[in-house]
């Protein structure tokens, strides 16, 4: 196993091990690194490659994460160590949130609260 940290950047949606250097200038750029980003109302979903291993030396590197802001779900976090994992986790972690809001929604609406 090599040192740690290890910097990564994606090719053709795989990890690939690099120098600082490289994964400096390719990290600079949000679009190289963005998987997912929806908005719920004022609920954000985020999915993103985060270039080092946050497994932190115990295993298969985990190299993206999935982040809520906002709403019931606030600061839920999942982490993943492939693209298409991290891919199938955004999608779960939108429809979690669009449930949560729709039955929050579902609950004001009962106690006639307006929105």
């Amino acid at each position: 196993m090599g040192e740690w940290p290890r910097y990564y950047i994606l090719i053709d949606r795989l990890p690939v091990a690099v120098d600082m250097m490289t994964w400096a200038r390719w990290f600079e750029n949000i679009n190289n690194r963005r998987i997912g980003d929806d908005h719920i109302g004022k609920v954000h979903v985020s999915t993103v490659f985060l270039g080092l291993d946050h497994n932190f030396g115990g295993g298969d590197p985990v190299l993206f994460e999935t982040m809520v802001f906002g709403g019931a779900l606030d600061q839920e976090t999942v982490r993943y160590c492939t693209y298409a994992q991290a891919e199938r986790g955004h999608a779960e972690a939108v429809t979690r949130a669009k449930i949560a809001a729709a039955k929050i929604k579902s609950i004001a609406d009962h106690a006639g609260v307006k929105s």
